[in-house]
């Protein structure tokens, strides 16, 4: 089986489409949550915010890519704000659907909120969020996780919990 080559720092454009899909969804999701009141839009956005968080202080410091640009630009990110931690960290502790809750729910709550306020009343604005967060949220995710960053990712071929879990490879093993 021929492995596709990785990059040591990623071109600069795919961190570029890869952050442009994921700040779309955020601002469809905001919109969405803004028709429920500022209040529900900040809590949006600082639950985005505290998982990005998380995602930098906790798992990008043991990165292949910490430091370097990867298909996200977190490691450079990621260098500028915290001090590099262990390698053997990243792929310890294992992965699974469950952990992956907080970041569907980035997607799923703006969904069920904005399913339900085009139920009480049509908003052609909140039917474009809400299909602009479905199409980014599968297609849009599919693409830039199957076609740009996690195809070249060197870190994927280190050892990646997300690749274990999502990896056909890995589904066929007993």
């Amino acid at each position: 089986m021929e492995t596709a080559k990785t990059y040591e720092n990623f071109p600069a454009w795919i961190p570029v489409v890869s952050n442009s899909v994921t700040i779309l969804i955020w601002a469809a999701g905001f919109v969405i949550m803004l028709r429920l009141g500022w209040v529900a839009a900040a809590v949006y956005l600082a639950f985005v915010a505290s998982l990005e968080y998380r995602l930098i202080s906790r798992h990008c410091v043991n990165c292949y890519y910490w430091g370097r640009t990867c298909g996200f630009g977190q490691g450079r990110l990621s260098e500028l704000l915290f001090k590099k931690g262990d390698s053997e960290k990243f792929c310890s502790g294992g992965f699974s659907w469950k952990d992956m809750i907080p970041d569907l729910l980035v997607s799923l709550v703006p969904l069920a909120a904005g399913t339900f306020l085009l139920i009480l009343r049509f908003d052609l604005l909140l039917l474009v969020a809400l299909l602009l967060i479905v199409a980014l949220s599968t297609a849009g995710n599919s693409f830039v996780r199957g076609s740009l960053a996690c195809k070249f990712c060197r870190q994927r071929e280190i050892g990646c919990p997300a690749e274990k879990l999502f990896s056909e490879k890995y589904k066929k093993q007993p």
